[in-house]
C-alpha cells in the first residue's frame, strides 16, 4: 500500500536554519542554554532540536526534526502559537528542571515546560533517538515513568513510535494531534485526530468541532472502521483502555525504517513511511479514502455501501425519513422505522447485519463481562436500546456494546466488518418468518420436483443420462492458466466455440460492437437469454497469447462494481476469446466526444462517472488482494452499464505488483498516446503514478468534452493539458467547459465549485513529476471532500507536435521506433 504522497508541502515541511555555530551532543544541564543557530542531536543522530523557520516564513520556532534521513521534516514544535520574530531566541534550562524559551530582545518567556511539583536533585534535558525530548532526574532510573517532563506528552501534528495517541483519564491530559495552520505556519490548524472518550472510546478526525471521519471503536484487533491491516514487517500496534488512560500506540519492528502518523494542514491523515530511494514520504495508510468514510453521510439507521448502486440504503425494516430528499441524493436525514418501535412491544426482536462498520459509539454503553446472549437480553429489556454487538471479537467474542437512538455512520465492510444486531418491530419480524416459511416450502417443492425429474431421467435411459452428464461436464471444464512463476491456478467457465459462434450469429458484422488493439468485440446472446460481449483475439493483433493470458489471470481475480466482469473464455485451436458481461451503453468516449450523445450526460452524471472510475482504480491499486497497474486507462476502456455506471475494462496490458514494489521498468512500452505519463513514454518506467496521469487526462476530457490528442491550439501549440493549464494560470478554469454549457455551470455556485475542484484534481494528477501526483486514495478523498488542495505544477506533455492521431493502444521498444510513432514526438516540460 506504499504510494507516494502528493501533499509534499504538508508532509515535507522544509525550513531554514542559520549557520550552525555549535552542536551540543544530546544533553543539556542547568545553566546551559541553546541559542538560535545552535542545536542538540540525539545519540544515534536520528533527531535534531533547534530553531527553524517553516516554508517561506521568517518567524522562528523551537522544534525537533529528522536529522539522518528525511531532513527537513519537523515532528514537534514548542512555541507553535507564539513565534519569535527574529533570531534572538534562547532556550534556558533551570536548576528546577524547567525549560524556558525566551525572547532575547525583551527577555520575555515565549514558551515554558510544565513546572514540576517536586524539584529534581540533578535534572538533565535529553533528546532521545525516539525523537522524545525529556527532562529527568539524573539520580533516578531512565525509564519513561521516571521522566519529569517529555515532549511526547505534548504532540503537535505527528505521532512517532512509542508515542501515545489518546487521553490520560486521571489527569485529563490530551494526547491528540492537531494539524499546522499551513506549511508556513505551525499554529494549530482546523484538523485534529484523537480519541473521543464518550461512551466507548473511538478514534475520530475532526475539522473544527465537526467530526469528518471516524475510525470507530477498538474491537480487540483493530479500529472497526479502518481497512483490514495486513500482517506487515514494518510496525506493531496496540490499544490500552483502563481506568487511568485510553490510548493507541505503535512500535517499529524494523528500527532502521522511518514511520509516522501525521495530520497535514490540508486534512490528509494517515501513516507515512520514508522511502530513501525516492527521498520522500509514501503513504502506507490514509484515512477517509472514499465517500462512505464521510461521517454520517447516510444519516441515522442507514447503511453506506461504496459498491452499491446507491451509496445509501435504509436498513431492513426501515424507510427514508424524507423520500423527497432521498430522491435528490440527500441522505443526511437518514431512515425511520416502518412500524412502532422503542416501547418494548411484544414480539420485538433483532436482525443481524454482517460485516459492517459499527455505528458511532459516543452515546453507547458497554460492559466487558457480559456474553453476547446476555447482551441481547440487556438490550431487549431496555426500551431505548436500538442495537447491540460484541465488544471484543477475539477468542470467539466477548463483552457487550449497546446503542441508544439513531445508528449513525454505518457502512458495509465485506472484508473486515463486524456483526451488529439491530432492533426491529414485531410486524417486520413476522414478515421475515413468513418469507422464511415460504422459502422453505418452495425449496421442498423444488426438491420433490428434482427427485421426480431424476427418476424420470433414469427411466428414460441411462445413455441419455450419461450424455447429459458428459455435456454438462464439458460445458464446465476449466481453463487453468499460470503466469510466470506464479502457481496460482485460475478457474473460469470454458465456452465452446460453437456456443460463441451461435451467440454472435457467426461473428456477424451486425453484432460487432467495436474493435481495439486486441481485436473485434461482438455482442452475443446465449441460449438462456443472457447477453454477453465477446472479445476475439485477431490473428493480426499486436497483442497475442501473453496479453490474453494476462487479462485472464488478472481480471478473474478482481471483483468490484466499477470493473467489468469476466464471465469466461474460449480456447479452441487458434481461437482465443474472452466473454464479458454486456455493457449496453458501450464506452465512455461514445458519449463525451459526440455532440448529440454528450447531452445525455448531465453534470452530476459526469461527476458520478469520474468518481466511479476513481473508486475502481483505487481498488486496483490498493484494495484488491493484488496490486494492479492498468497501463492503458482511457475513455474507450471505460464501459457504461444500463444505469451509466462506469466499469474499467481491457486488462491485457495490465501488470501486477507484489510486496513492497512500487514501480517497474519495461523495454516494451504499451498504451495509448495522449494518456501515457512522461516517465513511461520516455523511459519505460511505470507505476501507479503513471495510471494517475492517465486518470487525470480522462478527468479533463470528461469535463471538457474534448480529446487530449484531438485538441490543438494553433496560437499556443498546446494540447488539452496545456490549454487547461493556461486557463488555470489565468484564473478562469470554467472556460474549459464548452460555451453552450458554461452558463448552466456559472449560474449554479455549488456546481461551479464542484467542477473547479475536479479540474484542480485533474491537474494535480497530470503533473510532470510522478512524486508530485497524488495516489488514488488521496484522489478519492480530494474528489469527495472540501479541504484545501495544493497548487498544481505544470503538466507533463502539455505541448504537442503533429503526431498521427489514434486511439488504439500501441506498443514499441524503447530502443527503436515503429512506423511514424516515436517517443521523441512529444515535448515534455
Amino acid at each position: 500500500m506504499e504510494l507516494t504522497v502528493l501533499l509534499a508541502s504538508s508532509l515535507m515541511l522544509c525550513f531554514s536554519i542559520v549557520s550552525t555555530t555549535a552542536s551540543i551532543l544530546d544533553t543539556i544541564v542547568p545553566g546551559q542554554s541553546i541559542k538560535d543557530g545552535e542545536t542538540i542531536i540525539s545519540t544515534g543522530r536520528s533527531f535534531e532540536l533547534g530553531f527553524f523557520s517553516p516554508g517561506t516564513s521568517t518567524n522562528r520556532y523551537l522544534g525537533i526534526w529528522y536529522k539522518k534521513y528525511a531532513t527537513g521534516t519537523v515532528v514537534w514544535v514548542a512555541n507553535r502559537e507564539t513565534p519569535l520574530l527574529d533570531h534572538s531566541g534562547v532556550l534556558n534550562f533551570t536548576s528546577q528542571g524547567v525549560l524556558h524559551l525566551r525572547d532575547g530582545v525583551n527577555g520575555g518567556i515565549v514558551w515554558s515546560s510544565a513546572n514540576l511539583t517536586k524539584p529534581p536533585k540533578n535534572p538533565t534535558a535529553l533528546l532521545l533517538d525516539s525523537g522524545n525530548f525529556v527532562v529527568r532526574d539524573g539520580n533516578l532510573k531512565t525509564s519513561n515513568v521516571d521522566y519529569l517532563w517529555q515532549s511526547f506528552d505534548y504532540p503537535t501534528d505527528t505521532t512517532l513510535p512509542g508515542m501515545k495517541l489518546g487521553r490520560n483519564l486521571a489527569t485529563g491530559m490530551d494526547w491528540s494531534l492537531t494539524s499546522w495552520k499551513s506549511p508556513n505556519d505551525p499554529a494549530r490548524g482546523e484538523f485534529s485526530l484523537g480519541i473521543d472518550p464518550r461512551g466507548y472510546p473511538q478514534l475520530v478526525l475532526k475539522q473544527g468541532n465537526n467530526t469528518i471521519y471516524r475510525a470507530g471503536p477498538w474491537n480487540g484487533n483493530r479500529w472497526t472502521g479502518s481497512p483490514k491491516q495486513q500482517s506487515n514487517s514494518v510496525y506493531d500496534y496496540w490499544f490500552v483502555f483502563n481506568e487511568r488512560e485510553v490510548y493507541f500506540a505503535f512500535e517499529l519492528i524494523n528500527e532502521s525504517l522511518l514511520s509516522r502518523y501525521t495530520v497535514t494542514a490540508s486534512g490528509a491523515t494517515g501513516r507515512f513511511n520514508w522511502k530513501d530511494d525516492r527521498r520522500g514520504w509514501v503513504t502506507y495508510f490514509l484515512m477517509g479514502a472514499d465517500q462512505c468514510d464521510i461521517f454520517a453521510k447516510c444519516g441515522p439507521t442507514a447503511m453506506c455501501d461504496i459498491d452499491g448502486t446507491n451509496y445509501c440504503n435504509c436498513l431492513d425494516g426501515f424507510r427514508p425519513g424524507s423520500p423527497a430528499d432521498w430522491a435528490v441524493r440527500d441522505w443526511s436525514g437518514g431512515c425511520t422505522t416502518k412500524g412502532p418501535l422503542g416501547r418494548c412491544r411484544k414480539g420485538e426482536g433483532f436482525v443481524r447485519l454482517q460485516k459492517v462498520k459499527l455505528p458511532d459509539t459516543s452515546g453507547s454503553w458497554f460492559d466487558r463481562n457480559l456474553s453476547l446472549k446476555e447482551c441481547r437480553q440487556r438490550c431487549l429489556t431496555n426500551c431505548s436500546c436500538t442495537a447491540y454487538s460484541s465488544l471484543d471479537v477475539t477468542r470467539g467474542g466477548s463483552g457487550c456494546l449497546l446503542w441508544f437512538g439513531g445508528l449513525v455512520d454505518l457502512r458495509a465492510y465485506p472484508d473486515n466488518g463486524q456483526d451488529l444486531y439491530v432492533r426491529v418491530d414485531a410486524s417486520y419480524l413476522a414478515s421475515i418468518k413468513k418469507k422464511k416459511r415460504k422459502v422453505v416450502g418452495m425449496r421442498i417443492a423444488v426438491l420433490i420436483s428434482l427427485v421426480a425429474v431424476v427418476v424420470t431421467v433414469i427411466v428414460l435411459g441411462w445413455r441419455l443420462c450419461l450424455g447429459k452428464i458428459k455435456q454438462r461436464y464439458q460445458g464446465k471444464k476449466k481453463y487453468r492458466a499460470r503466469k510466470g512463476s506464479n502457481n496460482d491456478d485460475l478457474e473460469l467457465p470454458m465456452f465452446d466455440f460453437t456456443t460463441i459462434t451461435s451467440a454472435t450469429n457467426n461473428f456477424s458484422d451486425d453484432y460487432k460492437l467495436g474493435e481495439g488493439g486486441f481485436g473485434p468485440v461482438y455482442k452475443g446472446t446465449l441460449c438462456d437469454g443472457q447477453v454477453i460481449a465477446v472479445k476475439r483475439l485477431a490473428t493480426s493483433s499486436g497483442q497475442g497469447l501473453e496479453e490474453f493470458k494476462n487479462e485472464v489471470v488478472l481480471i478473474s481475480k478482481l471483483q468490484h462494481r466499477n470493473l467489468v466482469r469476466l464471465l469466461g473464455c474460449c480456447i479452441e485451436g487458434d481461437e482465443r476469446m474472452l466473454v464479458y458481461e454486456y455493457m449496453p451503453n458501450k464506452s465512455l468516449d461514445h458519449f463525451i466526444f459526440d455532440e448529440s450523445r454528450s447531452k445525455l450526460l448531465d453534470w452530476q452524471r459526469r461527476i458520478d462517472i469520474i468518481e466511479g472510475i476513481s473508486r475502481g482504480l483505487l481498488y486496483l491499486h490498493q484494495d484488491s488482494r493484488l496490486r494492479i497497474i492498468h497501463r492503458d486507462l482511457k475513455t474507450s476502456n471505460v464501459l457504461l452499464d444500463i444505469d451509466m455506471n462506469p466499469k474499467i475494462s481491457d486488462f491485457g496490458m495490465a501488470r501486477m505488483f507484489g510486496g513492497d514494489q512500487t514501480e517497474a521498468c519495461t523495454s516494451r512500452v504499451v498504451g495509448t498516446f495522449g494518456y501515457m505519463a512522461p516517465e513511461y513514454a520516455i523511459d519505460g518506467l511505470f507505476s501507479m503514478k503513471s495510471d494517475i496521469f492517465s486518470f487525470g487526462v480522462l478527468v479533463l476530457e470528461v469535463l471538457s468534452g474534448r480529446k487530449n490528442r484531438g485538441f490543438f491550439t494553433s496560437d499556443h501549440g498546446l494540447n488539452l493539458l496545456g490549454h487547461v493549464w493556461k486557463l488555470w494560470m489565468e484564473e478562469k478554469p470554467l472556460e474549459l467547459v464548452k460555451e453552450e454549457q458554461r452558463q448552466i455551470v456559472v449560474s449554479d455556485s455549488r456546481l461551479a465549485a464542484l467542477i473547479k475542484r475536479h479540474i484542480h484534481v485533474g491537474l494535480l494528477c497530470v503533473q510532470q513529476e510522478p512524486e508530485d501526483r497524488p495516489n488514488m486514495s488521496t484522489v478519492v478523498l480530494m474528489l469527495g471532500g472540501d479541504s484545501l488542495l495544493p497548487d498544481p505544477k505544470p503538466p507533463g506533455f502539455f505541448a504537442e507536435r503533429k503526431v498521427p492521431e489514434t486511439d488504439s493502444s500501441s506498443s514499441y521498444n524503447k530502443s527503436r521506433s515503429i512506423g511514424e510513432i516515436t517517443v521523441t514526438e512529444f515535448i515534455p516540460r
